[in-house]
């Protein structure tokens, strides 16, 4: 692209490798209509406030999206996957590259492959909910934490409103979790935990709060790859915090019940603390595989136990100073949890312990994570003798992370919970104590460690 275009801007440039300008981002704005002046509306505005290629937004034709083919179901709506087709004039359709100055028109990329979004019409109110959603998406987007979102279009048929997102061709964790456990090692699950509190730091600082935060709403190109690739979707039930009404209708709950905070559940109001309780039981899947509460129903009953100090059975050869964070996570008293920040650097910093001179160090992480690869290795030996020598043996005489079964009734898509009078939430008799001899045998170590030798 020639310098001249610098000069036709005139402005100082927002994102300067890609040429763009906020000026010359309101075009094409009577060429493109949905028929729906809110969406018309919500449209424009975000491409007036955007402040990169990236983030811009567009009505997307739907006859330009072909091979659309459902590949999940929610609690509140479908996820599709659809090629997002070229015009052979490829300045007419296809996602934005970038702005031809000259002509006053996008340039645009060749075809790909995208994500529709579907909402459920019996949940949403499609003006406040949907838009709410979108607007939410196009904040988190500033530290990479959310797939990209390219637009909106309609479905002519049904005339719901859809949402058209990057297409993330790793799926979410919680099925990655259970297909290839075996397969994922202390680096990577380092990595996907940093990541998480990476993305969850940058998303409180905009006082954004999920609401729903479970693995089927953390995604990625390639789990096995890198950890910079893992996205959190579903914002729909997200909300700026100080923007709520005091609305009962409001205060309802929905969500996947494990990963529900316990103070929410006895009906106390969302805050930042109850994402990181979350956070701690997806951890808690992540380091051991299985999803929480499995082989148990997840109705009331469960709740009111919940609220009653139950937490997920955390095994002992998990690295103490990750099942540390997991239990203060989980912590009852709110204000004893972590922060996002908190949690970023201290995983942070395991992370970068583990990975010094090639993950042959002496670092307290290292040697926790050789003696739990130890155990795990010795359990898959035992296991595998006694099948040998027990001619009745069965495959699954002890569940693992690759051949459990959930419960019929473990649900863990996201639904209304309608439980009243629960109790107020409080620890286990014994896990404070238990944390509380945790952190002092950490703070030992930390204390043996950083002695000089000799």
């Amino acid at each position: 692209m020639s310098s001249n275009k610098y000069v036709e801007c005139n402005r100082d440039f927002t994102d300067l490798a890609n040429r763009r300008c906020k000026p010359h981002l309101q075009i094409d704005f009577d060429k493109r209509t949905s028929g729906n002046i809110a969406i018309d509306k919500f449209i424009q505005d975000a491409q007036q406030n955007a402040d990169s290629n990236w983030k811009v937004i567009e009505w997307i034709p739907y006859n330009r999206l072909k091979d659309i083919e459902e590949v999940a179901k929610g609690g509140f709506g479908t996820i599709h996957k659809a090629k997002w087709i070229t015009h052979k004039n490829k300045c007419i359709d296809g996602l934005i590259e970038e702005l031809d100055f000259e002509n006053q028109r996008w340039s645009r990329y060749d075809q790909r492959k995208v994500a529709l979004k579907k909402f459920d019409n019996n949940f949403t109110d499609l003006n406040e909910d949907f838009l709410n959603e979108i607007a939410i998406h196009l904040k988190t987007m500033n530290g990479f934490a959310t797939p990209r979102i390219y637009g909106i279009t309609q479905d002519p048929e049904t005339n719901e409103f859809i949402m058209v997102l990057d297409y993330m061709f790793g799926g979410n964790l919680r099925d990655y979790l259970k297909n290839n456990f075996n397969n994922i090692n202390w680096k990577l699950k380092l990595g996907y935990l940093r990541r998480l509190a990476s993305n969850f730091e940058n998303i409180h600082k905009l006082d954004i709060i999920h609401h729903d935060f479970h693995p089927g709403n953390i995604l990625s190109d390639n789990f096995n790859f890198k950890d910079s690739s893992i996205k959190i979707s579903d914002f729909g039930l997200s909300k700026l915090i100080g923007h709520d009404v005091k609305n009962p209708e409001k205060r309802r709950i929905f969500g996947v019940l494990p990963y529900i905070a316990p103070e929410v559940l006895s009906g106390e109001e969302y805050t930042k603390a109850a994402d990181v309780y979350s956070f701690g039981i997806i951890a808690y899947e992540i380091v051991t595989g299985f999803a929480p509460y499995y082989d148990i129903p997840h109705d009331i009953n469960l709740a009111r136990q919940i609220c009653d100090g139950l937490r997920p059975k955390i095994p002992f050869h998990i690295p103490k100073l990750i099942t540390q964070i997991i239990m203060r996570c989980w912590d009852a008293r709110v204000t004893h949890r972590p922060t996002f920040k908190e949690l970023n650097f201290e995983l942070c910093k395991y992370r970068w312990d583990y990975r010094k001179n090639n993950y042959k160090n002496n670092n307290e992480i290292t040697v926790q994570i050789k003696q739990a690869k130890e155990f795990s290795k010795n359990k898959e030996k035992g296991g595998f003798l006694n099948l040998i020598r027990s001619s009745k043996s069965k495959l699954s005489t002890n569940p693992t992370p690759i051949n459990y079964k959930t419960h019929p009734e473990a649900i863990y898509t996201s639904r209304l919970l309608n439980y009243l009078s629960l109790p107020k939430p409080k620890n286990d008799e014994n896990f404070e104590n238990e944390l509380e001899e945790l952190t002092k045998s950490i703070s030992a170590l930390s204390i043996v460690a950083s002695r000089p030798v000799g």
